[in-house]
């Protein structure tokens, strides 16, 4: 594959001389909305903002819409096992945790009621425009989540009548397990009705039979005679065995979607959109490797039974209804949304340790329905005063989530739910009144201030366990609040040079899962604490974006975090463990990107992110301090290019992803074996064919050079997806 490789990359960079200096200056006049939520041309915005337009997500081979955004700067995408991972996270600035990074889909909040992580599963790629990010802490306009920034998916508008259908097919290509028989297939139906009603509807499918990535890592050495494990260790050093894996993991995905575009005038406008989802993933047979001395298969030794090869099913099911109206005149802008963001289900399944077997055995479903209503009204008056620029608004959430546990009596059957053995749950509110002035210095200087206050309101938490003494609890009514400030400056010295510089505050308010999701277990007591108080951020940045020429554009930030009240689980006593307000975190770092568009609209474009973020402060674990935060890596990479020769469109993308740690005392260090966050590059390659106007087949190589690397999960091997677009 090398010999292949080299040779092809010579000739893609042969080709690069020929192809530069754009017509127009490229990004001057770009529009975007995420970092002073309203519309600034980007050189103006009062935030480092990048922006991946439709042309740079179709140039990827993206299953999910999180993908489109792992060659950014400043932005770490984890998805650790391809396709099938639901606890795959976009976090931004060296800010950990998903729960840290706001996430909007056209404007209206993602991040679920119960953790504040975020389900990009599901979610339909095809449908997307645009999708803008913001790095930096922005509570003072988007309220609480948005600690290391926000992120906004923007779906496409149909401007005339347009029908869309894609299909593909793909399998692993070479000896390390990958996506096998993955299948992907999209329609769309888009029209614009005269001059006021634009629509838009599209459904889309997904299928892999997947691969064996959970693997069965035992401390128990098999006994004598027995043959088929290997010798391995696990992330932080000690012997352990290989004994099997828990069979292949597939994934299957469907949505639906239908959407819709009113101009009732020239000023105003209404919008409204409805999307379902829903994802299932599954596992087939597990496999034993070991064998003994006639070659039969072996599923239990020495303390270890068959209930260890045994991983359960689970899925979600999703609908997301959202509806906004604007008015834009030259005296002001009105913008008033509303969302719905309902969780039917979200469940999987686990095997009963020790009981359960490949043909049946107990087992539990875990359920977690959750609903949240996200309202917003905004005004801003263009002309407040002579150069302000002057922006009001208020914003109103309500959240509630419950997790049940139910035991069944077949593992393999989720269908058939007994009795409940665990419940917990609660339901918060979140109020926000922010101001945004724009107030313009200078011919080249720009000034941004903003400050928001947030109210949150906790009541309604509960837990219950089944025959474990102390069970229901009931937790009191709370409330706390936050003031998050922010100034910016922007400075235009120069056409084709500008400098920003930022102060601000973040925070994120506890979510249900951490105050009350409190369970015993061989007893011991995992409590969550109804008095924790808000996590809060303190950032500052700097940065320089320069573009010396037409078609290129050269950029660095650096940046400073200072991280309070981060809230980790505190062991009390050997029998008590509490959710704690108990960490400080200080990071610095710095984000480098070039980029140079060709004139047939190709480009190529490199990154460098730096972050060296560690723990000041822990009482819940000393050991921590001074050690780097968890899931962070220390340094990301990207480069790549995509440009057309005739008919046909070629793209590739290197990506480099630094060593990370799952504790917080960074005591995994060995990299290589399961359940370690291996430091990884992969290269990504797509040729596409514009066979017609309107026909395209593409043909694409992932992981080309078949690295094998474990994030957590054993990450997917090479693969091929070809893939037939037909457009009108």
């Amino acid at each position: 594959m090398k010999k292949f490789f080299l040779p092809f990359l010579m000739t893609l960079l042969s080709v690069f001389p020929y192809r530069i200096l754009a017509e127009t200056e490229v990004w001057a006049g770009q529009v975007v909305s995420v970092s002073a939520k309203k519309k600034s041309v980007a050189e103006k915005t009062p935030g480092a903002v990048s922006v991946v337009v439709k042309e740079d997500i179709n140039a990827k081979t993206i299953f999910s819409v999180d993908q489109a955004l792992n060659s950014l700067p400043g932005v770490f995408n984890r998805r650790g096992k391809g396709l099938m991972d639901t606890s795959s996270a976009v976090t931004l600035r060296g800010v950990p945790g998903q729960q840290r990074t706001l996430i909007l889909f056209d404007g209206i909040q993602l991040n679920d009621a119960y953790t504040g992580s975020v389900s990009f599963g599901g979610i339909p790629v095809d449908d997307l425009e645009r999708v803008e990010v913001a790095r930096g802490p922005f509570s003072g306009l988007y309220g609480g989540n948005a600690m290391g920034g926000v992120v906004n998916f923007i779906v496409h508008k149909p401007k005339k009548r347009e029908f869309s259908i894609k299909t593909g097919y793909g399998n692993a290509l070479g000896n390390s397990p990958s996506l096998n028989n993955m299948i992907n297939g999209y329609f769309s139906y888009g029209d614009r009705f005269g001059k006021k009603l634009s629509l838009l509807f599209a459904y889309g499918y997904k299928y892999t039979s997947g691969y064996a990535s959970d693997l069965n890592v035992q401390k128990n050495a098999p006994t004598s005679g027995l043959t088929g494990w290997k010798n391995t260790t696990d992330n932080t050093g000690l012997a352990s065995y290989l004994i099997g894996d828990k069979g292949d993991n597939g994934w299957k995905e469907k949505n639906i979607s239908f959407r819709g575009w009113y101009d009732i005038s020239d000023f105003d406008k209404l919008s409204f959109s409805f999307f379902r989802t829903e994802y299932d993933y599954f596992y087939d047979d597990p496999h034993t490797y070991i064998r003994d001395l006639s070659g039969a298969e072996v599923w239990s030794y020495n303390g270890v039974t068959e209930s260890s090869f045994l991983a359960g099913d689970g899925g979600r099911l999703h609908d997301f209804f959202s509806a906004s109206y604007s008015k834009e005149t030259e005296d002001l802008e009105l913008k008033a949304s509303l969302g719905y963001v309902d969780t039917l289900k979200n469940w999987y399944v686990t095997p009963a340790s020790g009981l359960a077997t490949r043909f049946g055995g107990a087992g539990k479903i875990s359920d977690t329905p959750s609903t949240s209503l996200n309202s917003e009204l905004q005004l801003t008056l263009p002309e407040f005063f002579t150069g302000q620029s002057f922006s009001i608004g208020m914003s109103y959430r309500f959240s509630k989530a419950m997790t049940s546990e139910n035991n069944i009596s077949d593992w393999r059957n989720e269908e058939e739910k007994g009795l409940l053995s665990y419940s917990a749950g609660g339901k918060g509110e979140d109020m926000g009144v922010y101001l945004q002035d724009e107030i313009i210095l200078s011919k080249d200087l720009l000034a941004y201030l903003s400050a928001r206050m947030d109210w949150w309101w906790t009541y309604d938490g509960f837990a219950y366990q089944s025959g474990v003494s102390g069970y229901p609890i009931y937790y009191p009514r709370r409330s706390d609040s936050a003031l998050s400030p922010k100034v910016s400056l922007v400075y235009n010295p120069y056409t084709k040079t500008t400098l920003r510089a930022s102060l601000g505050r973040s925070f994120r308010s506890p979510t249900v899962y951490e105050m009350y999701r409190t369970w015993t277990s061989y007893n011991k007591v995992y409590q969550g604490n109804p008095n924790l108080k808000p996590e809060t951020i303190t950032s500052w940045d700097a940065g320089i974006e320069l573009r010396p020429w037409l078609g290129f554009k050269l950029g660095a930030v650096y940046f400073e975090n200072i991280m309070k009240d981060l809230i980790y689980r505190h062991s009390v006593n050997p029998n008590l463990l509490i959710n704690e307000n108990a960490g400080e975190a200080f990071g610095s770092g710095w984000e480098f990107e070039a980029e140079h568009v060709f004139t047939n609209g190709g480009r190529f474009f490199c990154n460098l992110t730096l972050n060296d973020a560690k723990i000041t402060k822990n009482s819940a674990n000393p050991a921590s301090v001074g050690k780097k935060l968890a899931d962070m890596p220390s340094t990301m990479y990207s480069f790549g290019s995509d440009f057309n020769v005739g008919s046909f469109y070629f793209a590739g993308l290197g990506r480099y992803v630094g060593k990370r740690y799952n504790s917080d005392a960074n005591t995994d260090t060995v990299n290589g074996v399961y359940g370690s966050r291996d430091p990884y590059f992969t290269m990504d390659l797509k040729v596409t064919w514009k066979q017609s106007e309107n026909l395209f087949i593409s043909m694409a190589v992932q992981n080309v050079f078949d690295k094998v690397y474990f994030d957590y999960y054993r990450a997917p091997g090479r693969s091929w997806f070809t893939e037939v677009s037909w457009k009108i």
